[in-house]
C-alpha cells in the first residue's frame, strides 16, 4: 500500500547533505531562489511577490504533509543544516496508482558538485522503499536539458512529449514526462 502517512516528518542524511522539514526560518532562502531567474529558467511557476507569500508556500508543504499529499524536503548541507541550498520533494500523489511526481531546485553556488545526484538518489530510494511508490515521475521543460540529463543517470526514461500542453506568461509551452519503475516491484 502506498504510504505518505508517519508520524513524524521523515528526515534523510546522505554522506554530504540533510533533507529535512521546511520551516517558516526557510523563507528567506526560498524567495530568493524562487525569484532567482538563473534557477527558475526552467520551472514555469508564478514568482513569489513577497517573502510573506512564501511563507504561505511553507505552511502549505507542511499541511500537504499531515494530509498525505507530498513530502517536500528542505536540501541542506551537514555542516550548516539550517541553511537551505535546494528543495526536493513529491508531488501530486497518485494513491490508486502508486505514483508521485519528483521536482527539484538547488541554488547556482551548488550546481555541478554532484548534490542533486545525492539528494535525488536518496529520495528515489525512500519513495520506493518506505513510500511505496510503483512509479515516480518527472515532468520537465524542453529546455531544461540538465534536468533531463540527471533523471537519465538515475535511470529514468522519457515516457512522453506533450506538445503546447500547458500555458505560462502568454505562450503554451511544451513539456517531456520522465519515469521510473521500481524495480522491487
Amino acid at each position: 500500500m502506498l504510504t505518505l502517512q508517519f508520524t513524524t516528518f521523515p528526515a534523510l542524511e546522505t554522506e554530504r547533505l540533510v533533507l529535512r522539514e521546511h520551516h517558516l526560518s526557510d523563507a528567506e532562502a526560498l524567495f530568493a531562489m524562487r525569484t532567482n531567474e538563473k534557477i527558475m529558467k526552467y520551472i514555469d511557476r508564478e514568482r513569489p511577490q513577497n517573502v510573506e507569500a512564501v511563507r504561505a508556500v511553507i505552511t502549505r508543504f507542511n499541511e500537504g504533509f499531515e494530509e498525505g499529499y507530498n513530502l517536500a524536503w528542505v536540501i541542506a548541507l551537514k555542516e550548516n543544516p539550517a541553511q537551505m541550498i535546494g528543495t526536493i520533494g513529491y508531488w501530486q500523489t497518485d494513491y490508486a496508482n502508486h505514483r508521485a511526481e519528483i521536482g527539484y531546485m538547488l541554488h547556482p553556488d551548488f550546481w555541478r558538485k554532484g548534490m542533486i545526484s545525492e539528494a535525488l538518489k536518496k529520495t528515489i530510494s525512500f519513495g520506493f522503499e518506505n513510500m511505496n511508490l510503483h512509479t515516480i515521475k518527472a515532468n520537465i521543460n524542453t529546455g531544461n536539458d540538465a534536468s533531463r540529463q540527471m533523471l537519465l543517470k538515475h535511470g529514468f526514461l522519457k515516457e512522453a512529449l506533450f506538445r503546447q500542453d500547458y500555458y505560462f506568461k502568454g505562450k503554451f509551452l511544451d513539456s517531456e514526462i520522465y519515469g521510473l519503475i521500481n524495480p522491487n516491484h
